[in-house]
Order: C-alpha cells, then structure tokens, then sequence
C-alpha cells in the first residue's frame, strides 16, 4: 500500500476550473437542443428542412474535431478551449437574435465547428489532468457537463414557461458564462506540457523504445483505437436514443399522458449525474473494466425493461436504469484511449487519440435517431429498442480495451510513473 497521493494546488485549480468549463458546456448545449421548436418557429424553418439544419451541427462538430487534432500539434489543448468556449456561447447568443434564416444557419455553422473543437479539447485535458492525479477523475467532469445540462434544460422549461424570447433567454446566460469561461481558463493545466514530453522521451529512449524525431506525427495504434471508436458510437446512439424518442415511446407506445412523458429525460439526465458523480470510486475500487462491464449490463437491461414494459411507469424504470448505465461508458472510452496512446507514444498521440474518438460521439448522434425511428416505422417501436441494446453490448467483447482487469487507479494500485501535469 503506497502512501496516498495528494495533488498540488495547481493541480486541484486545474480540475475544478476543467469541471467548470465542462458545466458551462452542458448548460449552453442543454439550451440549445431544448429550444429547437421555438428556433424553428421563430425563423420559420419547415419541418422538411429541420433534420438538414440539426444534422449539420454534428456534422461540423466532426469537422471541428479534426481540425482540432492537427491544431494541438502546435498549440496547446488549453489555449484552444480557452478560445472557442466564449465562441461557443457568443454562437448560441446569435441563434437567439439574428434576423433571418440564413443568419441563424450561420450561427449553427459557428456552434458547430467550435463545440467540436471544443469537446475534443476538453476531453483532452481531462484525460491529461487524470494521468497526472494517477486516479480516476474522468467521470466527475462529465458529472459537472450533467449538472450543467439540468440547469440549462431548466432554464429553457423557465423560458418557455414565461414565455420569453430566445434573445431574452440567451442573452442575460451568455452574459454570465462568457466571463465565468474567461476566468476559470486561466486556470486550465497543461502549462508543463513540453517538459512533460521531453521527460517521456527521455525515458523511452532508456528504456530503448523508439523515438520521433522533433515535429514528425507520432502514430498510434489504430487497432486499438477502432474498438474504442465503435463503443463512443454505440453509446452515443443508445443515448440519442433516449433524448429523441423517450417522450414519443412512454406517450404512442406506453399510453402516457403527455405530461408523464417530460419526465422520462429528465429522469435520465439525474441518474446520468448520479452515476458519474459516484463512478470515479467504483473505478477506484474495482477498476474500469468492471466498472464498464457492469454499466454495459445495467444499460442493456434498462433497454430490455423499456422494450417490454407493459405501462409507462415501468418504462420510466428502464430509462432510470439506462442513465445508470451508460454513464460511464463515455467518460471511460476517452479515458483508455488517452491511457494507451500516451503509454505507447506520449501526450501528443493521446491528445490525437481523444480527437479522432470524439467524432464518433456525433456520428452516433447522427445514425441513432434515424436508425430507431426507422426501425419502429417498419417494424415497432419495442423492437426497434432492442437494436440499441444490441449495439450496446457488443461493448463487453472490447471491455479489454479499457485496461487490464487488476489495474486501478488510486492509492496502491497505481502506475509508477504518474505526470505532474499533463
């Protein structure tokens, strides 16, 4: 048993400014999503060209994470998210107040490519931030991206109750987070980050490993990243498929009232938080493998509860257990990938690792919805649950891909080598 680690300050300022900026994302993302009809009817979007606007935000967002990628070979992780979160904020100000259809396509255009840059440079360095605390903090920086997404779905269910514009809804928010993303970015921890790369290289070069020469790409192990990017995907199209059809299941299949059927995302959000803000432990204690396994059999029962739920509130069960679930699968992808592209080649290659893994978060975003809408048109909606399910599990062949079983973080069981920052 080694003595238990404690982090320094800049450390602890570097965290708790990294969850800060991860609240603000889900607040202003919770914001947008939740308001799409009153965006649609204040520009007068029809219903045919609605999927071609939401689609295109993913998309860009995808197109952000790759630029992204070849951006941190330059500059810092830090100094990008310090950039585009005002960005990201001022874009969902200008979706609330422009004039015109084109003007708001712009404004999604905007929103788009910096909440790509920005989540793959978030991602980024919490996964760093994790490597230098030697524990599991993963998934408290995604509990804080759930509290923020509560309070930003609630303050669009308040502007909408009050009936207030987008601009007057936006507006006063935006005011108060672009100041709060400005100030707690001075505190983002990466400063270190060339003497951390020199040391690893350093090291390898001991240990006989070998190195890049100064400036080339470092490679990484594809084979290893594939797995991981199809289990983002798969997660993210079971969640997509939560936030798009829970309403529309617990109403059309469940016979719900239509005010029973708000609740089953909310629920979903909350268990979402919980189980993050207790995740780090169980990875603490059990290791992230078990930790994965079990939240991809938690995830596939509550798929399974849903699609055979003889009433509404035995569906809102399997939603509850659906946000117990997959809550961990996320935060855990980001985390191995980041662990073993840095293991075998250094930061660089992990901060590449956890850029290429973010765009599978959209592109389950994008084939989710469509894809279990389908499938209840042609077949039904019970059945079409079950494909999520399905796609969900296949996550326990690659549960490897998160680490060795024994392998924990925390206090005597961690690696020898830990970062002072990342």
């Amino acid at each position: 048993m080694t003595a238990p680690r404690v982090p320094g300050a800049q450390l602890r300022h570097g965290r708790a400014s990294l969850a800060l900026s991860f609240f603000v994302q889900g607040a202003v993302f919770a914001l947008l999503v939740t308001r799409i009809p009153a965006i649609q009817d204040r520009y007068g979007i029809s219903d045919g060209l609605l999927p071609a606007f939401l689609a295109a935000v993913p998309v860009l967002a995808g197109v952000g994470s790759v630029v992204t990628e070849r951006l941190v070979q330059r500059v810092r992780p830090s100094h990008v998210l310090r950039a585009v979160q005002p960005v990201v904020c001022l874009a969902l100000a200008a979706v609330g107040s422009v004039g015109s259809m084109a003007q708001v396509a712009v404004a999604l255009a905007v929103f788009g490519l910096s909440v790509g840059a920005l989540d793959a440079s978030m991602n980024m360095l919490g996964v760093s931030l994790q490597r230098a605390y030697g524990r599991s903090i993963m998934l408290g920086f995604h509990a804080a991206y759930s509290l923020g997404g509560i309070v930003g779905a609630s303050l669009a269910w308040a502007g909408a109750h009050w009936e207030l514009s987008l601009a007057l809804l936006y507006g006063p928010v935006v005011a108060v987070l672009v100041p709060l993303a400005l100030i707690v970015g001075r505190w983002f921890v990466d400063r270190d980050r060339d003497r951390v790369r020199d040391r690893e290289r350093d090291r390898w070069a001991q240990e006989g490993s070998v190195e890049a020469p100064a400036g080339a790409v470092v490679p990484f192990g594809m084979r290893l990243l594939l797995p991981l990017c199809l289990v983002m995907a798969f997660a993210y199209i079971g969640d997509s498929t939560v936030s798009n059809w829970s309403a529309k299941y617990l109403q059309d299949v469940l016979g719900s009232s239509e005010q029973l059927a708000t609740l089953p995302y909310n629920v979903y959000m909350v268990t979402t938080l919980l189980g993050r803000t207790v995740g780090d432990l169980g990875v603490w204690r059990f290791g992230a493998v078990a930790v994965v396994r079990t939240g991809v059999v938690v995830a596939a029962g509550g798929f399974a509860v849903v699609a055979a739920a003889p009433g509404p509130w035995a569906g809102m069960a399997g939603f509850t257990l659906l946000g117990l679930g997959l809550c961990v699968i996320v935060p855990q992808t980001f985390a191995a990938a980041g662990r073993h592209a840095f293991e075998e080649h250094g930061p660089e290659a992990a901060d590449r690792a956890v850029a290429r893994l973010n765009i599978f978060n959209y592109v389950g975003f994008l084939i989710g919805s469509p894809l279990v809408g389908a499938l209840g048109d042609a077949w039904s909606y019970r059945g079409a649950m079950l494909v999520p399910m399905a796609l969900v599990l296949v996550t326990l062949v690659y549960a490897r891909s998160f680490g060795a079983p024994e392998a924990r973080y925390g206090d005597g069981h961690e690696r020898p080598r830990t970062a002072d920052v990342g």
